[in-house]
């Protein structure tokens, strides 16, 4: 109901904006055909109508912006609502069937790892609405250390195997050539947030198995590439952006169907750019996987550039 509400919304600003550009339109046309031979007037009708038909086109433009930001925003909030009950109510449920039944041994570890894996659940959750509302102050804050990225992703891999309880062959750091140290200066709890979104997202969209393949390289000599390729169901080209913006999720698919906040790709380049490096995501098409790029400063020092 909220969905079609704002479609509505959406449209009869499209409508009124519309009109209001043919109006003005046909009363800048009035204009000149009326004072044809003033020309002072003429220019000046001219400039004014210009900027009023500008005013009421960027007008429209930030009205249906708004919009849809407040409905994004809207669905942020359900879902963290939801994100945060699921867990809690199927703790709750546990917790109460533990202390009202005799359960044999097996069933109650069976029930305490069901309860850790919610936990985890919850926790995740909180700590991204944590980062992304102190995320602008930490890099300031903070003071930088030099990282190696070959042991920060390896650490950030076994996590995540741990985590979804994943074989060994789910998720490969492929063999870094050459014998450089791939280090760069930065904030280590906020690259292993950034990494460890960028693999949960490769095993939740990867309804059909995870096959997960993780490389880091060197790139154009002063930058270090981390590649996290996987092979779900990718996204059409015309989501390459969009996928890291707050609150965004790519609308229909299965996508739908499967738990996020919208946060974890917002705080992927967001670490990244702080880093002074970026993020970016490429894709054949649809169900054919996807790729999250991470490109860091490569550190070649013992200290920091000033």
């Amino acid at each position: 109901m909220n969905f079609n509400r704002r479609r509505g919304t959406i449209a009869l600003f499209i409508t009124l904006g519309v009109l209001l550009t043919v109006l003005t339109v046909f009363l800048n046309i009035t204009w000149i055909i009326t004072h044809k031979g003033h020309l002072a007037l003429l220019v000046l009708g001219i400039i004014f109508f210009a900027a009023l038909l500008a005013g009421v086109v960027l007008n429209t433009v930030f009205l249906v912006r708004e919009i849809r930001r407040n409905e994004r925003q809207d669905s942020f909030l359900n879902t963290v609502t939801h994100e945060l009950k699921t867990p809690i109510a199927s703790i709750r449920l546990y917790l109460e069937t533990l202390q009202r039944r005799p359960l044999d041994e097996a069933q109650r570890q069976e029930f305490y790892k069901i309860m850790l894996s919610d936990s985890d659940r919850l926790l995740t959750t909180v700590e991204q609405v944590l980062k992304a509302g102190q995320l602008g102050q930490r890099h300031r804050q903070k003071s930088r250390t030099l990282i190696n990225l070959e042991t920060l992703l390896t650490e950030c891999i076994a996590i995540t195997r741990q985590r979804h309880h994943l074989p060994p062959e789910s998720i490969v750091l492929e063999p870094v050539p050459g014998a450089v140290r791939l280090q760069t200066f930065g904030i280590a709890e906020d690259l292993r947030t950034a990494f460890l979104n960028v693999l949960d997202n490769a095993v939740k969209y990867s309804p059909e198995g995870v096959h997960v393949r993780c490389s880091l390289a060197i790139s154009r000599y002063t930058f270090v590439t981390l590649s996290i390729t996987d092979t779900g169901v990718g996204l059409p080209p015309e989501q390459f952006k969009r996928i890291f913006k707050r609150f965004y999720r790519v609308p229909g698919r299965t996508t739908s169907r499967i738990k996020g906040t919208g946060l974890g790709l917002f705080l992927v380049r967001s670490i990244a750019r702080q880093h002074g490096g970026d993020a970016t995501a490429t894709s054949p098409g649809p169900g054919l996987g996807s790729t999250i790029t991470i490109t860091l400063p490569l550190a070649t020092t013992e200290t920091p550039a000033a």
